[in-house]
């Protein structure tokens, strides 16, 4: 999925600040999760909470780049996932980062983990590596 980097995403030595990497992956995990309708942020029943993440840097991205993301699920468990997406820059071969991101479903109003729901678990399984 293609993500655009902003003017705001610099940061003083010129470069996509660490951080918004992790922003990155949420909005490409969580874009992916509505774009196949199994999550909607408003009123899912079920929803993920990130319980860890990390991310490695191979090479520095910056405004205006474009980058686009790579998910894949790499553990599919009872009520978790783990996403592990590439960014890459301006369509180069080799990732410019790499991280992963878990997620534990919950009830919403619980906030219990709860098992993933059947639909959930048919899109994550079309993405499992």
């Amino acid at each position: 999925m293609p993500i655009t980097t902003r003017w705001a995403d610099n940061d003083v030595y010129g470069h996509v600040n660490n951080v918004v990497y992790y922003a990155f992956f949420d909005t490409a995990v969580n874009s992916v999760l509505i774009a196949d309708g199994v999550l909607d942020i408003a009123k899912s029943p079920v929803i993920g909470l990130v319980v860890e993440t990390g991310c490695r840097y191979f090479r520095s991205m910056a405004f205006p780049d474009r980058v686009t993301a790579g998910i894949r699920v790499a553990h599919l468990g009872t009520s978790s996932v783990r996403y592990e997406v590439g960014l890459f820059r301006e369509d180069e071969e080799a990732a410019a980062a790499q991280g992963h991101f878990v997620h534990v479903y919950v009830d919403r109003g619980t906030q219990r983990p709860v098992p993933l729901p059947a639909e959930l678990r048919r899109a994550l399984e079309s993405l499992t590596a």
